[in-house]
């Protein structure tokens, strides 16, 4: 039987959007390509940051499902911001995008900022890894 085990250390900051460690058991890895707020076609969606969060979560949610999982079977994402300062600007909003595609399931996070990404235009990217049954 699969089990994520989430753990929050009390001598640790309190997590807000992420889980400090998560433990698995007796499952089978998908890793998860990074994923950019591109549509079907290949264009960037329009808008800025929350918008592209919310596509490339769409994008990668999307892969994981492709791949006979939930977002509660997701062990860790990060995520690129070309601009962190603005990723935090927007923390509540897309702390709010991610609990109403993904749930309150949180995985370990890592959010790294980057000076550009694959997709020019591209504001975030977000890969991850995921424990399936």
């Amino acid at each position: 039987m699969m089990t994520l085990h989430r753990t929050n250390p009390a001598g640790l900051s309190p997590p807000t959007g992420f889980t400090h460690a998560v433990t698995a058991t007796g499952g089978r890895l998908v890793f998860l390509a990074g994923q950019t707020a591109l549509d079907a076609g290949g264009r960037l969606v329009a808008g800025g940051l929350p918008e592209q969060f919310e596509r490339a979560l769409g994008n990668l949610l999307a892969a994981l499902r492709a791949a006979g999982g939930e977002p509660r079977h997701l062990a860790r994402v990060t995520v690129y911001a070309t601009d962190v300062g603005a990723y935090r600007s927007y923390a509540r909003e897309l702390g709010e995008i991610w609990r109403r595609l993904a749930g309150r399931d949180y995985p370990a996070m890592a959010v790294i900022g980057t000076t550009r990404l694959w997709d020019e235009e591209a504001l975030v990217e977000l890969d991850g890894v995921a424990v399936l049954p």
